[in-house]
């Protein structure tokens, strides 16, 4: 067979189109045969144009028969196997140039990574991500991550958020910017899906910090971080259930945590748990999603909680506290992402301190 491909410059106004179509056109000894021929090129390769001439295929091959035929299997795996060589030469020699492309097409690229097993390897080495240290313009690679890596470090970490913005802003990334640890912005739809087939790279396993604990530092460290903890806890254990209490049909637990460095609180998710943007990415996919409750995690270490703690010690049916408690699970959930439970409560609960601040 013989192929001429080509990708545009531009990305088409239908690129993610529930129907959009596929740019390969099938020839049979150069007899038109197929227009849109999704056998011959994934999904994830729908930006690619060109044509495709057999001499081996018979003239009067079905639609059907393209689908079960052992000659469009190989013609489609060297296809493809042309196309992502092709980038990988072009990412290798011109990175502005495969940086333009990748602005384009690299959302749909990355779908590879979760619904290709076959080329993997190469759509790792392909895709690009912004970080807590890439500029907006100049995605990294999962190669040029794990090179800059710390020798300490042993996981890929990764934060899923709506947009750079949202992410760079999360508390969730407090920790790591304190141990100069580098963090992946998984920013586009598809990111946090991959993850559920794409787990690895280079032997080094990809950490969501949006879930399950969080212990970062040398064996010392931790060990002294897990003590200051459960002297922590247990001067503010009755504090704790209290809120545990107040917040027991939103949150499934109330904890401490080393996670945080400036912000008061955060939300996360189980470690097998659903985070907020995979929930609403799940919910445009029109999927059921079932209720999970996500884990309340508090930093010892700022002065609000010796606040609270002293409000709760003189009269724990004081209204303020509760009031407090709900303003501090809505912060967790903006700084996530979600909105308020009750957003007309969340801005007169913040009006009123305004007006009652000194």
């Amino acid at each position: 067979f013989k192929a001429l491909l080509y990708i545009p410059s531009q990305a088409p106004i239908d690129l993610f189109w529930r129907d959009s179509r596929r740019g390969v056109r099938l020839y049979v000894k150069n007899v038109f045969i197929a227009d849109d021929c999704e056998e011959l090129i994934p999904e994830y390769l729908r930006f690619v144009k060109g044509v495709v001439d057999s001499s081996d295929l018979p003239l009067n091959i079905s639609r059907e028969m393209l689908q079960d035929d052992a000659i469009i299997r190989r013609i489609r795996k060297n296809v493809v196997g042309k196309v992502l060589n092709t980038l990988a030469e072009i990412k290798e020699k011109g990175r502005d140039k495969y940086n333009e492309f990748y602005k384009q097409f690299g959302k749909v690229l990355k779908e590879g990574l979760y619904f290709e097993f076959e080329n993997q390897d190469k759509l790792k080495e392909l895709a690009l991500y912004t970080s807590t240290r890439a500029e907006p313009d100049k995605p990294t690679s999962l190669k040029e991550y794990v090179e800059r890596m710390p020798e300490e470090q042993k996981e890929i970490y990764y934060i899923t958020a709506e947009s750079r913005e949202a992410a760079l802003s999360s508390p969730h990334l407090e920790i790591f910017n304190s141990k100069g640890y580098e963090v992946l912005l998984f920013i586009d739809s598809i990111d946090e899906l991959s993850t559920q087939r794409f787990t690895e790279y280079d032997g080094k396993k990809l950490r969501s910090i949006n879930k399950g604990d969080i212990d970062l530092g040398t064996e010392e460290e931790k060990k002294e971080k897990e003590a200051k903890l459960k002297e922590s806890e247990k001067q503010y254990e009755r504090l704790l259930k209290f809120m545990q209490k107040k917040l027991e049909s939103d949150v499934k637990e109330v904890r401490f945590s080393n996670r945080l460095t400036d912000s008061v609180c955060c939300l996360v998710a189980d470690e097998e748990g659903l985070d907020i943007t995979m929930e609403k990415l799940m919910k445009a996919m029109n999927q059921d999603v079932p209720p999970s409750k996500r884990i309340l995690e508090l930093n010892p270490d700022h002065p609000l909680l010796p606040k609270l703690k002293e409000l709760y010690d003189k009269d724990e049916s004081d209204p303020r506290l509760s009031d407090y408690i709900e303003l501090l699970h809505d912060q967790a959930l903006l700084t996530a992402g979600a909105a308020p439970r009750n957003p007309l409560k969340f801005t007169k609960m913040v009006s009123d301190l305004m007006v009652s601040a000194d």
